[in-house]
């Protein structure tokens, strides 16, 4: 089924980190940025938390399961959107433990001839 563009916005919304908080669609999913890092994926109309110490201290009763087939179990956040607070907090302790994306390669200029 993909996730709705509307879920995406009104997790945005309830999380309520302004720009900070983005998100690109992938494969008819979302994943969503917090200040450039990958914090949580939206798949079929539920919120999933990457997982790190940060999710299994603040979201260790919070479901678990697989965003996507053959992926590993990651918190499901659903009950957290009617809770900004504890949501922003975990997106954003999150955030904290998650690398910097790798910077991107310039493409090499294909050769004349």
């Amino acid at each position: 089924m993909g996730t709705e563009r509307s879920f995406v916005d009104y997790v945005t919304e309830v999380a309520g980190l302004g720009s900070r908080l983005t998100h690109k669609k992938m494969f008819g999913e979302y994943a969503l940025y917090l200040d450039g890092k990958v914090v949580a994926f939206a798949c079929d109309n539920s919120l999933y938390i990457k997982p790190s110490k940060a999710a299994t201290i603040l979201a260790a009763d919070l479901p678990q399961g697989p965003p996507y087939p053959g992926a590993k179990d990651y918190p499901i956040a659903d009950e957290l959107l009617d809770d900004p607070d504890a949501l922003r907090r975990l997106i954003e302790e999150t955030a904290t433990l998650m690398p910097l994306p790798k910077p991107k390669k310039a493409p090499v200029p294909k050769r004349a001839g």
